[in-house]
């Protein structure tokens, strides 16, 4: 609920601060002294468009702040909070700010917190609806006009329109995954056939981590078998010598270890120092001879094997075809054996080829399991299909329903708002597709006279009724939901006498359970509020913050025989304003006390 609005620099408006009250208030005041710019300044606080021409003229900003009472548990004040915001210190209070300069640059605030516009166009939805001349325009629109329909129609319809949404959208996602898998089976078929080959000819050749490392160095021995044979007998003969020869008389390393261990030996007992080197002797005889043993056997291995060779030479260049094609790349983007990695091996290696198998099966199995995924999806889709069209007739049925009680409520309440033969209908026409919303589009229309076609608002209704027809369709809300306060700018255009009191009696029954904020010309509609606020023009055309002020009983006589006279002492004026003001006052204390609307 708005609890005050100070509105600074917009349109003839200087400085001026409205203190508001719950219950129905009316902002009166002569032509040209700034009563629409209250509804302007509304409409700007809660996200409307800034439109720099509405500066003050020699101001650098227009600036509107608003002080209201929300739920410190409801939905806005956990908007605000997850924006940045706070509440005021007592929890419950709220401050929005909404700013424009000159530029055209606009800014604005929630709970003292910079905040894009947008969030305030959020916080409006369950803070207030402003109904001005621009803002009706929202009602012209056939969502606008389908969301008011369903919002009449109460929880039946709230809960049916629920599990629609949710089939409708299972159904989208369906419907899009499966003709995602049909359109691209063409291509699916074709990365299945190359997977296949791929595993084919790694299965054939079944090749083992690290094995074409371990051929690497196989091949390069058996390329030079002779020159290691050789390297491997000379080095043998230098150790333990050659027997083949037939001599003994050339030196080997044992021997002349030997030789040297000994003549150091017999000694030894005289010097503990050549004792130690004979030790050392021994065990350098002792590690040749070994050394020797092992190029022995090193020997007896090695042999030129030509046979041996081209088989491995041959391994080696199937598993480094494996390799070019498959341990280099994604599954997805893996060319074949011998295909764009020109550059060989390099950069891979077996294990890469197995990892590459491996996703390589796993992605088989899943486009393998692309038909069975098909048949399901289809029959789902099928199935989810029937129940969409199913809940779609359901919320057509009660849109239809609510459509006439809608229209004959809305039709009774215009024939006390000076609109006695306008007929309201509403027309829920059939769509070719479902939508998030079902099949239908919802229109509101207008015969505003007998004989007169029923066109749709934006055809049928003039600005003046266009605002009853708000007006009507507000009250007619009034038990359902209804946001906690209302703002109606020239809702009273047109009319007068009788009717003029029966607006003010549908105002004042709607503030029974919302704040009600109305700006009006008809002294008949200012009698029945709580609460008379009136703008009044500075002498120079302005108006400053004592321009607004709150009407004591007899302010509120003193204005309203002002509204129907024209002349604030006429005798008559002030007799007749009396006579509004009590025959008001005594409506509303007959209807009892108010039931106000829960604090969003």
């Amino acid at each position: 609920m708005l609890e005050e609005v100070r509105i600074n620099a917009l349109g003839v408006i200087e400085d001026a601060v409205l203190e508001l009250s719950p219950g129905f208030t009316v902002v009166t005041g002569e032509t040209g002294a700034g009563k629409t710019m209250v509804v302007t300044g509304l409409g700007l606080m809660f996200g409307g468009r800034a439109d720099p021409a509405r500066v003050r003229p020699g101001a650098d900003r227009a600036t509107v702040e608003g002080r209201l009472r929300v739920d410190p548990q409801g939905r806005v004040a956990g908007q605000v909070i997850e924006a940045g915001g706070e509440l005021d210190d007592d929890g419950a209070t709220l401050l929005l700010s909404r700013s424009v300069s000159a530029e055209g640059r606009s800014r604005a605030y929630a709970g003292g917190h910079s905040v894009p516009v947008s969030l305030l166009t959020y916080l409006a939805d369950d803070l207030v609806a402003v109904h001005g001349q621009a803002d009706q325009q929202q009602l012209l629109r056939s969502g606008r006009q389908r969301e008011a329909l369903d919002r009449f129609a109460g929880p039946a319809l709230a809960s049916v329109a629920t599990d629609y949404l949710r089939t409708y959208q299972r159904h989208r996602e369906a419907a899009t995954e499966l003709a995602e898998l049909t359109s691209l089976a063409r291509e699916r078929a074709q990365e299945a056939d190359d997977l296949r080959r791929g595993l084919a000819e790694i299965e054939r050749l079944e090749p083992v981590a690290g094995e074409d490392a371990e051929l690497r160095t196989e091949e390069d021995r058996l390329a030079n078998a002779d020159a290691l044979h050789s390297a491997a007998t000379v080095a043998h003969d230098a150790l333990l010598g050659d027997p083949a020869s037939g001599s003994y008389d050339l030196p080997d390393a044992v021997s002349l270890l030997g030789t040297a261990s000994q003549a150091l030996e017999a000694v030894a007992e005289h010097d503990p120092a050549l004792a130690g080197l004979a030790a050392r002797l021994n065990e350098a005889s002792y590690l040749v001879s070994d050394a020797g043993a092992e190029l022995a056997s090193y020997l007896q291995s090695v042999e030129a094997d030509p046979a041996r060779l081209a088989a491995v030479q041959e391994r080696r260049a199937e598993l480094t075809r494996l390799v070019r094609g498959y341990g280099q790349a994604p599954v997805a983007d893996a060319p074949g054996p011998g295909g764009d990695g020109a550059d060989g091996a390099a950069g891979g290696d077996l294990a890469a080829v197995l990892a590459w198998a491996k996703q390589a099966a796993a992605r088989l199995a899943e486009l393998e399991g692309d038909d069975d995924r098909i048949t399901g999806l289809a029959a789902e889709a099928e199935r989810l299909a029937g129940e969409v069209a199913g809940l779609a007739g359901q919320l057509t049925e009660l849109r239809k329903a609510a459509a006439e009680r809608f229209a004959a409520e809305v039709t009774t309440e215009l024939a006390a708002l000076a609109m006695p033969y306008a007929n309201v209908t509403v027309a829920v026409l059939p769509q070719e597709e479902f939508g998030p919303h079902g099949a239908d589009e919802v229109e509101l229309r207008l015969a505003a006279h007998p004989g007169a076609p029923a066109l749709p608002l934006a055809k049928g209704a003039s600005g003046g009724e266009l605002s009853r027809v708000m007006l009507a369709i507000e009250v007619v809300f009034a038990g359902a939901d209804p946001v906690p306060t209302f703002v109606f700018d020239e809702v009273d255009a047109g009319v007068g006498g009788k009717a003029a009191v029966e607006i003010g009696r549908r105002l004042a029954r709607l503030a029974r359970l919302a704040q009600v904020i109305v700006v009006t010309h008809l002294p008949q509609v200012a009698a029945y509020a709580d609460t008379h606020l009136v703008v009044e023009k500075a002498g120079d055309g302005s108006v400053t913050r004592s321009g607004v002020t709150r009407l004591d009983d007899a302010g509120r006589v003193t204005e309203l025989s002002r509204m129907l006279a024209g002349l604030e002492d006429s005798a008559f004026g002030r007799a007749h304003a009396g006579e509004l003001l009590s025959a008001a006052a005594a409506e509303r204390a007959a209807a009892g006390p108010p039931r106000r609307a829960q604090t969003p």
